[in-house]
């Protein structure tokens, strides 16, 4: 489900992993500069919007984020990590012209963004739910 991701910001590397309540994600702005927004919450912050740090298409498509004023984006990642049934880590790169699909929800002034996942083709991956992958 993509747990972990990495991304060049103002010529660094950075590097999130979701458990981290300080974790950002690269919000991909209309003109082409990147903006940092939390991703997602966990039980113990505060706030009203949804715990976890995604959202399924499936959900999304049924309307389920529409109370919340949610918009797509593009997340500008360029390595995501998700562990196998033994807990190791597997670092997968996206190309150049390939971005994360990601849903920013606000509720009053409170504004996170979620990583949108598909339901991941058998035995092609290490889990059943799969970050959506969109092309420029």
């Amino acid at each position: 489900m993509c747990g972990g991701i990495k991304f060049n910001y103002q010529e660094r590397e950075l590097s999130f992993y979701f458990p981290n309540p300080k974790s950002l994600l690269p919000v991909l702005k209309k003109d082409g500069s990147i903006g940092l927004l939390p991703w997602g919450r966990r039980e113990k912050q505060p706030g009203k919007l949804p715990l976890g740090g995604w959202a399924r298409l499936e959900s999304i498509k049924k309307s389920t984020w529409d109370k919340y004023q949610a918009k797509p984006a593009k997340l500008a990642i360029k390595h995501f990590m998700e562990k196998d049934k033994e807990g190791i880590s597997h670092w997968f790169n996206l190309a150049e012209d390939e971005y994360i699909q990601g849903l920013v929800a606000r509720y009053g002034d409170e504004l996170r963004v979620y990583i949108v996942t598909v339901e991941a083709e058998a035995n092609q991956h290490l889990h059943k739910r799969w970050p959506r992958i969109i092309k420029n």
